[in-house]
């Protein structure tokens, strides 16, 4: 199927759900890491401490064998973690068996597998509407007192870069409880009044995969990928004039909310990046007290209750800690999302008005527009032909030697000759290094269906220009047809300016939420592709172990980058309204979102160059200003997303893990999932004939005392949609009026109808997306 035209339907979700049980029942392997949650008000009087018990309760469960090589260890050999803040219990290393035993065992709630996630990997704040002049206002505004930390859970930052400077800083928060970690590479002095916090975590991964290798791996916050470095420079980094890749994207970079202040947690290594040392590094950033975290991880997706991420943000949500997380590369493939969780904000990505625009002239007169970074001095003459050449023979679909990967391009078929690669398998800049190995001397780099017309640009090795997917099938068609087929490529920098724009990622994952259908994922997008931030000098601007360029600022794309955009824009928020709550600074995020680009449009997606829905933009792209005076908000608190989890069929021990120490039962106050109090409404029919819907939800002013708000709704060719009140009253601040929306079926429609709700009082609209679907009979 071509993955430009796959859309969700029905069918595709029950697929889902059933390859989501078969997950859940797989056996886990022996003599691997699992991270143990434990009833911390449970522990027996006999323990002073928790990890007394925790250790007693490994020493338990032990085989035979293992206690007879581990008598005097008593548990504590074995245990990788303890967690106390937003997750009690332990990781420890456990064969199956021992595991089995484990779950059975006094006070434990869930026994979960060790999983690895993968990181999902200047022009922004003024695309966003939030240059200095904004930003600045926003600082100080009376905003000392508030000072924000943004916590950063990815390879470990770069202290040297200007990004990170302290200039105009004052004195670390008094309430600031968090360190600066020393190791190789890395000391106190790395740490200032801009980071004023750097940890590292390990133990999971070494547990797993041996000792790291300390002569090619820094076991210290210093970032030697470079990933962690751009994502906390976007989030939070300082002004810094003239920055720019190699002459393109030249200007002033700063982060999103450049006078906040940033911690550093180390999680990801050569390997990956284990689910128990992400699990430590959160406990431990809420305990040092962080307001926001931005995590741009992802894995597979997992039920809420055997997500441990999932159920550590939760302990952060309750502390009050704002979460974002990355949606994933996984687009544009449907039901592709990860960090689903209601109480985490699962953010998509999108372009910006700027590109790095590049020509690829045929010698047939045809001029294909792309992009590229190249600024090396390999440079092609713009008026001289040079032979092009498509190994993929007659083929439409791509193979090794068309995607030009390692050990397939013949030297005597490619010297001396511009090379056209299909994209796919290899990295996009090593497709072009072996290109240049062989003896070629340029690249188009073609799209395929997966990738559409999306165009990211790369810092290439030889001259190389990316094309869409129809400019490169018209590139391939001419080297197969024309007697002997030449090609020029020809750069032009950096455009503003761009139209349409912001248009989804391809690459961006989408929904619906196969967990839980009735709330709407991703939660919005924001820039995510070409964006410029700080980066680390241990690492390439194309991360290739043959690249010996080094850089002050690279240009990457990934929803690991639109992530920090939102986790900054949160920080902003929450210096600005410092007792607003996790859920709305999210609603203020999501209701302010925008769905037209600068051409008036609805938002285009780049994989079929169609009007994407909210299961690819959610509430769609994110608007800070407006943001910051949303006129209303959609609050949820730590007991309604309990009881939202009640909907879910989760057992009482299952339950436990997201209560901790209460003992709460469930009182059935939600009639089905889409009663949380979310900013977005998800309305599914599952029976025919569709039996009418109705959602209830709460707003609080947090605009003018006396507001009068009326209602809007999307007309829909299925059903009839009712609100009422339609109008809503409001005489104070923080206010809270409540209003319920009836959804009567008159067709059932094969496919989701998408439209929005919106309040608005003249001045702010409060806009929620609606989606409505009906699924088929089981």
């Amino acid at each position: 199927m071509d993955p430009r035209g796959a859309r969700w339907t029905a069918p595709s979700l029950r697929l889902a759900l059933v390859l989501l049980q078969a997950s859940i029942s797989a056996c886990a392997g022996a003599s691997q890491t699992y991270i143990v949650q434990m009833a911390a008000s449970e522990k027996p009087s006999a323990f002073d401490f928790h990890h007394e018990w925790y250790a007693s309760t490994v020493k338990s469960v032990s085989s035979a064998q293992v206690e007879a090589e581990q008598q005097e260890e008593d548990g504590y050999a074995r245990i990788v973690y303890n967690y106390e803040t937003a997750f009690h219990g332990f990781a420890a290393r456990l064969d199956e068996d021992e595991a089995e035993r484990m779950a059975e065992a006094a006070g434990v709630l869930a026994v979960l597998p060790e999983t690895v996630l993968q990181l999902h990997t200047t022009r922004s704040p003024d695309f966003l509407g939030i240059g200095p002049e904004v930003s600045n206002r926003i600082w100080a505004a009376g905003l000392a007192d508030h000072d924000v930390v943004v916590g950063v859970l990815d390879t470990g930052i770069w202290p040297e870069s200007p990004s990170f400077s302290d200039k105009g800083l004052g004195p670390v928060p008094a309430r600031w409880k968090g360190l600066c970690q020393t190791g190789r590479g890395f000391t106190t002095a790395d740490c200032n009044r801009k980071i004023i916090g750097a940890r590292i975590f390990y133990n999971g991964y070494e547990a797993s995969s041996g000792p790291i290798n300390e002569t090619t791996e820094l076991k210290s916050p210093r970032d030697q990928d470079g990933h962690g470095t751009h994502t906390a420079a976007t989030a939070a980094g300082s002004p810094v004039p003239d920055a720019g890749l190699f002459g393109y994207a030249r200007g002033v970079a700063r982060g999103m909310a450049p006078r906040a202040r940033v911690a550093a947690y180390k999680v990801c290594w050569t390997g990956g990046c284990f689910s128990s040392d992400i699990l430590a590094a959160v406990d431990r950033a809420v305990s040092d007290g962080v307001d926001v975290l931005s995590i741009s991880l992802g894995g597979g997706a997992s039920p809420y209750y055997r997500d441990s991420l999932s159920i550590a943000s939760f302990g952060a949500m309750q502390m009050g800690v704002f979460i974002a997380c990355s949606a994933g590369n996984a687009g544009p493939d449907p039901i592709s999302l990860t960090n689903m969780s209601p109480w985490i904000t699962t953010v998509g990505a999108s372009t910006m008005d700027r590109d790095f625009p590049a020509t690829v002239t045929l010698g047939n007169g045809a001029n294909i527009t792309g992009v590229s970074l190249y600024k090396g001095r390999q440079n092609l003459s713009p008026r001289q032909q040079y032979p092009v050449v498509y190994m993929g023979g007659n083929s439409s679909v791509p193979n090794p030697r068309s995607m030009c990967l390692e050990g397939t391009l013949e030297p005597n078929a490619v010297t001396g000759k511009i090379v056209i690669c299909d994209r796919g398998i290899s990295p996009r800049v090593q497709k072009g290094q072996v290109v240049k190995e062989a003896g070629g001397i340029g690249m188009i780099l073609a799209n395929t269906a997966a990738n559409g017309e999306e165009l990211v640009a790369d810092s290439h090795l030889l001259p190389a220009v990316a094309v869409g997917e129809s400019e490169g099938v018209a590139a391939k068609k001419y080297t197969r047809t024309a007697p002997k087929p030449t090609a020029t490529l020809s750069f032009a920098g950096t455009k503003l300016g761009i139209r349409p724009s912001p248009v989804v990622a391809a690459f961006s994952s989408r929904g619906p939420n196969y967990l839980t259908l009735e709330i709407l994922k991703p939660d919005l997008i924001a820039p995510g592709v070409n964006i410029l931030a700080a980066w680390s000098g241990d690492a390439s601007p194309s991360s290739l172990a043959s690249d010996r360029r080094r850089v002050g600022f690279n240009i990457l794309s990934g929803t690991s980058m639109s992530c920090p955009h939102v986790a900054g824009v949160a920080a902003l928020l929450k210096a600005s309204h410092p007792d607003w709550s996790p859920a709305q600074i999210k609603s203020a995020l999501m209701t302010t979102a925008y769905v037209h680009d600068n051409t008036y449009h609805v938002l285009k997606d780049a994989a079929t160059g169609e009007a994407s829905t909210p299961f690819e933009h959610g509430a769609g792209h994110i608007h800070p200003v407006r943001a910051l005076s949303p006129g209303l908000v959609y609050d949820i608190g730590q007991n309604e997303y309990l009881e939202f989890l009640c909907t879910q069929n989760l057992t009482p021990t299952q339950l436990k893990g997201f209560t901790k120490n209460s003992n709460m039962t469930c009182k059935g106050s939600f009639s089905s999932p889409g009663d949380l109090n979310y900013p977005a409404i998800s309305a599914v029919f599952t029976d025919q004939p569709a039996t009418p819907l109705t959602v209830r939800r709460t707003v609080t002013n947090v605009g003018p005392p006396s507001s009068t708000y009326n209602v809007k709704v999307t007309k829909f060719k299925g059903a009839d949609v009712v609100v009422e009140p339609s109008t809503l009253h409001f005489s104070s601040t923080n206010q809270k009026l409540a209003y319920k929306v009836t959804v009567r079926t008159k067709a059932a429609q094969k496919t989701p109808e998408y439209g929005a709700l919106s309040w608005s009082d003249g001045v702010h609209v409060v806009r929620s997306p609606l989606v409505l679907t009906w699924l088929p009979p089981m």
